[in-house]
């Protein structure tokens, strides 16, 4: 499905007339109620950040398929943006073992057309309100390398859990050496005073599948109670909304 790649510019550029932001505040009502209706039962997710811009050679788009497939056999839906590169390496993980994928596409310029290793997924006008849909079902998050977005969504995360907004759900971040000075980063700004050494305790750092594994049992499984199960996905469904 197309969308009008226009409607963020839009609505950031500025007063508009009051019926034209009117028709933005029914524009954004109808997204979020679509996303809502198309996720409500997708069950508890793992949300997996990463570049639309890496090839299946790359060894983090196999990182990526491997922690898709992990999730997925633990019982949890696996939840991407959508596209290809790393979104769709997790969403194909969690395809190869028989568990559930699904994604929260984007209306762009460019059109990114959601990837085939879908059981169900929503095309959104709103980069505000495709985050909140992916933050919104999730019991943890795992980034691997990527651009501007995937930084935007990993921040997006911790600091809603550092401000108490989100329950402390884990966030893990996969692939040390690219993220190397990043990591150093934020050691700086816990030196500094503009963090806390505290709120560097809510990123886990790995490059282990199996490590991956283990943290998402003690942080979210046994710490929020869950119990998901494998349930087998049904036919293509393709788009779901209102």
């Amino acid at each position: 499905m197309f969308l009008p790649p226009v409607a963020d510019r839009y609505l950031l550029t500025g007063p508009q007339s009051r019926t034209g932001e009117a028709v933005t505040v029914l524009k954004v009502m109808w997204d979020l109620l679509r996303g809502f209706r198309t996720l409500h039962f997708v069950g508890p997710c793992v949300t997996i950040f990463g570049s639309a811009r890496t090839p299946e050679s790359d060894p983090h788009y196999q990182m990526a398929r491997r922690v898709g497939a992990a999730a997925a056999e633990m019982g949890f839906t696996v939840m991407t943006g959508g596209g290809p590169g790393i979104m769709e390496a997790g969403n194909r993980g969690a395809k190869d073992v028989g568990g559930r994928s699904v994604a929260c596409n984007i209306a762009l310029p460019f059109e990114q057309t959601a990837n085939p290793y879908l059981d169900r997924f929503v095309t959104l006008r709103y980069f505000f309100v495709r985050k909140v849909m992916l933050i919104k079902y999730s019991y943890a998050f795992v980034v691997l390398p990527g651009g501007f977005g995937t930084l935007d969504e990993l921040f997006e995360s911790l600091t809603l859990i550092q401000t108490g907004k989100l329950d402390d759900f884990p966030v893990i971040l996969m692939g040390k050496e690219y993220w190397s000075e990043q990591i150093a980063m934020l050691d700086t700004m816990a030196r500094t005073g503009t963090i806390s050494r505290d709120d560097l305790k809510l990123l886990h750092i790995t490059d282990s599948v199996e490590e991956v594994v283990g943290h998402l049992h003690e942080k979210a499984v046994k710490t929020f109670g869950l119990k998901p199960t494998i349930r087998r996905p049904r036919p293509w469904l393709g788009e779901r909304g209102l």
